[in-house]
C-alpha cells in the first residue's frame, strides 16, 4: 500500500524535537535503535566520547546464527578463507565440548585419520595447520600442549548473543588527541613557543 504525505498520520513537535533521544523502530525480524550515547571509551586516552549510534538487533535461527558470527568474525580479523573455515571447524567443536564451572576455556584439536579428532572436516592437513598458525597469531587460540589449546572467551562462547561493533573516525589532519600531553608540548617548544608553567 502506497502512501503519500497527505495521508499519513503526523503528530507534530512544534516546540521540541523528538528524535534527539533516540528513537527504535522494530519490525517483523529485527529491533534499529539510534542516537547519541556517551557509551565508548577513546582506548588512546581513556575518555568517554560522545558517538552517533545506530544499533540493530536480529532474530536468527541456530544455523544462520553460526554463519553471521563466523563471518563477522572473518570480517572484524581479516582472516583467510583457510583461517575461517578452521575458525569455523574448532567453532563446531567448542559447542561440543563439555562445560565446566559455567564455561570452557580450552580445547582438544588433534589431527589423525585425515580429520579433526578422527572426523573428516573436508580439509587437508596442511590447510588445517595453516588455519591453527592464523587462529594463534590473531589471539583465537594458545598452545596448551601439543594437542590442547586455550580459547579467547570473546571468540568462543556457547551463548545466544553477540554484537559486533565498528566505529568510524573522521581522520583530521593531526590528530593530536593522540598524542601525550607532554609530545605536544615539545613539539610546540621545537615551534618556538615559550613554556608556560615550570
Amino acid at each position: 500500500m502506497s502512501r503519500n504525505i497527505k495521508t499519513l498520520k503526523r503528530e507534530y513537535h512544534p516546540d521540541f524535537n523528538p528524535l534527539v533521544d533516540g528513537v527504535v523502530v522494530t519490525t517483523k525480524e529485527k529491533r534499529i535503535s539510534s542516537g547519541m550515547r556517551k557509551e565508548l571509551i577513546d582506548p588512546m586516552t581513556g575518555e568517554v566520547q560522545q558517538v552517533a549510534m545506530t544499533h540493530q538487533v536480529k532474530m536468527l535461527d541456530d544455523a544462520a546464527f553460526v554463519k553471521v558470527f563466523s563471518e563477522g568474525i572473518r570480517a572484524m580479523y581479516g582472516l583467510s578463507k583457510a583461517g575461517t573455515r578452521v575458525f569455523q571447524v574448532i567453532l563446531d567443536e567448542y559447542q561440543k565440548t563439555k562445560m565446566s564451572a559455567g564455561y570452557t576455556d580450552k580445547i582438544y584439536l588433534s589431527w589423525f585419520h585425515d580429520g579433526l579428532n578422527g572426523c573428516d572436516v573436508g580439509m587437508s592437513l596442511r590447510t588445517f595447520n595453516r588455519g591453527i598458525a592464523e587462529l594463534i597469531e590473531n589471539k583465537f587460540l594458545a598452545p596448551r600442549s601439543p594437542e590442547t589449546y586455550w580459547v579467547n572467551p570473546s571468540l568462543f562462547f556457547k551463548g545466544d548473543r553477540v554484537a559486533f561493533i565498528n566505529e568510524y573516525r573522521r581522520k583530521t589532519p593531526k590528530l593530536r588527541s593522540l598524542k601525550s600531553d607532554e609530545a605536544v608540548r615539545l613539539e610546540l617548544e621545537a615551534q618556538g613557543q615559550a613554556r608556560l608553567l615550570e
